[in-house]
């Protein structure tokens, strides 16, 4: 048995999520137990900060340098909360698998995650995975989705096609043919998930409110038909797999050209936001029309990440998407809002094992390879 730790900062910017997982057998096929989480936020300087930098031409050298070790020391100082939190003593966890901020990712072009790893290491004293994206594009991939691996070891069937569907900032899915873990499985980025949605309702409240809680803004608009035929012609959709996005796509720049957009079209606040929630339901449902259906049956779709909050989001999904069975990762055992943090646990403990992890169908890479660069802890502890 090996305790891990995941952190997982995603492109909502919100804070770092933190998973202590319970791995058990070999690692060809571990069991994967979640054994305590939290959200730590972001403080608002922080964040910030962050969205500053994470956006084209924002952000200086210095500011990402410096930002890369004050994230390492937030990163570090999460985990030994959460060891306190789950009275667990550091000294009795293996590995900690980080993720990192993703600052830029230009898939087959290069991809840049901070917080520092070193730093995390070297204040936990815990040995620390992190950089898991460039080796897989360093093998021709485009870095990303990583959490595929984890979606066939946690979720493939031997009887069912089933899908795992990450709704955060950008929205992406895993295709599980039935079966053992194959290179049948396919994988990729949708398009936007809460990130145009969260934009929007940073823009119009100054930046007091982050995202639309419950849906709850979204279900008093009425979705513009006109803008969304609009928005769904944007050639990132027609683009075949495998393939990533991120604020690149849909970051602050595209908000600010919606926003534009629906004033022109006379809409309200809550009517942009709707029609940007349908965006999101309408852009994943495509893809599965385009590129899912035309494998075989889907029997599940299992949803997790902050989407699955959005009661609104989730009533289009489901009727976009009629006829599948809709669950999530808590009806699974798994917080959904947990998940990716126990998905790069998982990835650090597997790297530390000499296992690969990338799928090259899901990522476009030649081959698979051991992802991550590995920081001993204080003590030197390996495997």
């Amino acid at each position: 048995m090996s305790l891990v730790i995941g952190l997982m900062s995603g492109t909502s910017m919100d804070g770092v999520d933190v998973a202590l997982v319970r791995v058990l057998g070999s690692s060809s096929k571990p069991t994967v137990k979640l054994l305590s989480w939290k959200i730590f936020p972001f403080p608002k300087k922080i964040k910030k900060e962050i969205l500053s930098v994470a956006h084209r031409g924002g952000g200086t050298t210095a500011q990402v340098c410096r930002l890369n070790f004050e994230l390492g020391e937030l990163f570090a100082h999460s985990v030994l909360s959460l060891c306190r939190r789950a009275h667990i003593s550091p000294k009795k966890v293996l590995v900690i698998g980080s993720h990192g901020q993703t600052i830029c990712h230009l898939g087959k072009k290069g991809t840049l995650q901070i917080g520092e790893p070193s730093v995390i290491a070297e204040r936990t004293g815990i040995t620390t995975v992190a950089d898991f994206r460039p080796r897989d594009i360093a093998a021709g991939g485009e870095g990303a989705p990583l959490a595929a691996y984890v979606h066939a070891l946690l979720f493939q069937h031997p009887k069912k096609n089933r899908a795992v569907h990450n709704l955060g900032g950008i929205s992406n899915l895993t295709y599980l043919p039935h079966g053992k873990i194959s290179q049948r499985v396919v994988g990729f980025d949708t398009g936007p998930g809460n990130m145009i949605m969260d934009g929007l309702l940073r823009e119009f409240s100054n930046h007091h409110q982050h995202y639309d809680h419950g849906g709850k803004v979204a279900a008093k608009g009425v979705i513009s038909l006109k803008l969304l035929k609009e928005l769904l012609i944007h050639p990132f959709l027609r683009k075949r797999p495998p393939k990533t996005a991120g604020r690149e796509e849909f970051g602050k720049h595209y908000v600010q050209r919606l926003i534009r957009r629906g004033h022109a079209l006379d809409l309200r606040n809550e009517d942009l936001v709707a029609t940007a929630t349908a965006f999101t339901a309408c852009s994943l449902a495509e893809s599965y029309r385009k590129f899912i259906f035309p494998r075989g049956t889907l029997d599940e779709i299992i949803f997790g990440g902050g989407g699955v909050h959005n009661a609104t989001l989730m009533k289009m999904i489901a009727a976009e998407l009629s006829g599948i069975q809709i669950s999530t990762f808590d009806d699974y055992g798994i917080a959904s809002d947990a998940f990716e943090a126990v998905c790069f646990g998982v990835l650090g403990y597997q790297t530390l094992m000499g296992q690969t992890t990338n799928l090259p169908s899901v990522t476009g890479a030649r081959k698979s390879v051991i992802l991550g660069k590995i920081i001993l802890g204080q003590e030197g502890r390996g495997p």
